[in-house]
């Protein structure tokens, strides 16, 4: 996986939580990288006057391996003026909390839809609208019933990556990794910081059948020596280095760190938790933007769009099942239909997200 993806997840390593409310009242910076040769013009993007048919500078909020590729693109096939907010996702959110009375964004694209479920509860999302594509099955069970988001691709939390050097039989199930045999030498990344993580850890709360019963597992890792780092880049470098020999990250580093080194490979423990690319459109930016905006999403989800997605970010991102029917993943992703997976409730578990990263901070991380 290249610098950026390895660093996009928590560069800062920023913790986030949705109930920085006091964040709120501050004035943050735009640190913005332009796209392209055009620059930005003088008028607010959230301008009242601004019509649907008038040109204004579109702002992206990303996570992505592939926006950098993918904005430029945009702008080139549209002529419109596209400002990329590039940082990891913990950032990103606590930024659109921060600014929830004035955004700066238009679109915001991270990996997760707990966040989007809890910024649709908050009505920051513009809803009722979905691009015309034909979905693939796994994305259908995906889209919110008010559509306030959309899914752009599927990639897996908590997979299990380890090194064929170290482990010729790994687990195969999630009770296996509670066995003494690996005792002190499971690595995962803290989801209040990393934020794909927050979905695997809901993921087995869900699947074990609620918080209490994933509190319980995840203590018992702890006992069993579980070792919880910040970013798939520290948690792989605890793999490579054999400070660990089993690492629960996003399959999309997993596969892309498979690709530079054929002796790692990637497991999906039954079930996993399917982890769609999301992007949400702000309810509060003009006419203008929000059109603008909806071309964006249609771009991203079109045959040129899909091929900068799948090309942008090769060891990384652009490792994903994608949300449209006729567009294939590149090669050394594996077939979905070959993995027993679950998709869980993003209302329900996002608005859980502030009270179990709290847990998971003090309980398993001090």
């Amino acid at each position: 996986m290249n610098t950026k993806t390895t660093n996009k997840k928590i560069r800062s390593g920023l913790r986030y939580n949705f109930a920085f409310k006091a964040l709120a009242a501050l004035t943050i910076p735009l640190v913005v990288a332009a796209c392209g040769s055009a620059s930005s013009s003088g008028s607010s993007p959230n301008s009242a006057n601004a019509s649907s048919n008038t040109k204004v500078p579109l702002v992206v909020y990303s996570a992505q391996g592939y926006d950098s590729a993918m904005t430029a693109a945009f702008q080139k096939a549209t002529g419109i003026t596209t400002t990329l907010v590039d940082d990891s996702t913990g950032p990103l959110l606590t930024r659109v909390q921060a600014e929830a009375a004035n955004p700066h964004w238009g679109v915001l694209w991270v990996d997760g839809d707990e966040a989007f479920a809890a910024l649709d509860a908050q009505g920051a999302l513009v809803q009722h609208w979905e691009p015309s594509v034909k979905w693939t099955a796994a994305a259908k069970g995906l889209l919110p019933k008010d559509g306030s988001y959309i899914p752009t691709g599927l990639t897996m939390a908590g997979t299990l990556v380890y090194s064929t050097k170290t482990v010729a039989s790994p687990p195969t199930s999630w009770n296996d990794l509670l066995s003494s045999r690996w005792n002190g030498q499971i690595g995962m990344n803290d989801p209040a910081v990393s934020g794909p993580t927050f979905p695997f850890v809901a993921g087995m709360m869900s699947y074990l059948g609620g918080v209490s019963q994933g509190e319980s597992f995840y203590s018992q890792l702890k006992a069993n020596g579980l070792q919880v780092f910040q970013t798939n880049g520290d948690t792989l470098h605890a793999l490579g280095t054999g400070q660990i020999k089993l690492a629960l990250i996003q399959s999309s580093a997993g596969i892309g760190a498979s690709i530079k080194d054929p002796t790692i490979k990637t497991a999906f423990l039954p079930p996993t938790t399917l982890l769609p690319g999301v992007i949400g459109i702000d309810a509060k930016a003009s006419a203008a933007e929000i059109a603008e905006a909806k071309q964006f999403v249609d771009f991203v989800l079109s045959p040129a769009g899909q091929k900068v997605q799948l090309s942008g970010d090769p060891t990384g991102d652009s490792l994903y099942w994608p949300v449209v029917s006729g567009v294939s993943p590149e090669a050394a992703v594996p077939s979905l239909s070959g993995i027993k997976f679950q998709v869980i409730n993003p209302y329900t578990w996002g608005a859980r997200e502030n009270s179990i990263n709290s847990w998971f901070t003090n309980s398993i991380v001090n």
